[in-house]
């Protein structure tokens, strides 16, 4: 796993959709990872999907005036949020609420992955947090 915190920007996947966001790819680039998520419906979930789902979710709580915790990770996608004029629409933020119960459910690697891990109640209640913001 290419994380090195608990936070839901501290990891490979969630900086790179970040990024992708941020550098044009806008609400397409997070429809689209919120859409890998539940694409693999009762399917095994991989880490990369779980990672940049969850990133995709905080961004869209952002996105609706509800941010989450902003450090050097989130600089890039905090200033596009600023910019940004136009709410989530309705079917965005219901999207990312699926997609954060998917990432939630068995069978997922990221889930898998932090169950096995010190801090898995820490994450957990982060990825709650993310769900409460939305």
């Amino acid at each position: 796993m290419g994380a090195w915190g608990i936070g839901i920007f501290d990891n490979d996947g969630a900086c790179d959709l970040a990024g992708l966001v941020a550098e044009g790819g806008g609400l397409a680039a997070l429809a689209e990872a919120l859409d890998a998520v539940l694409a693999q419906g009762p399917e095994y979930l991989e880490i990369s999907e779980g990672e940049a789902g969850l990133a995709a979710a905080d961004i869209v709580a952002r996105l609706k005036g509800n941010p989450g915790r902003s450090d050097s990770y989130t600089e890039e996608v905090d200033a596009w949020v600023a910019r940004q004029r136009a709410a989530p629409s309705a079917a965005l933020i219901a999207k990312a609420r699926k997609a954060i119960k998917r990432i939630l459910s068995e069978p997922s690697e990221l889930l898998e992955l932090w169950q096995e891990h010190d801090d898995f109640d820490v994450w957990k209640s982060g990825t709650a947090d993310v769900l409460a913001r939305l």
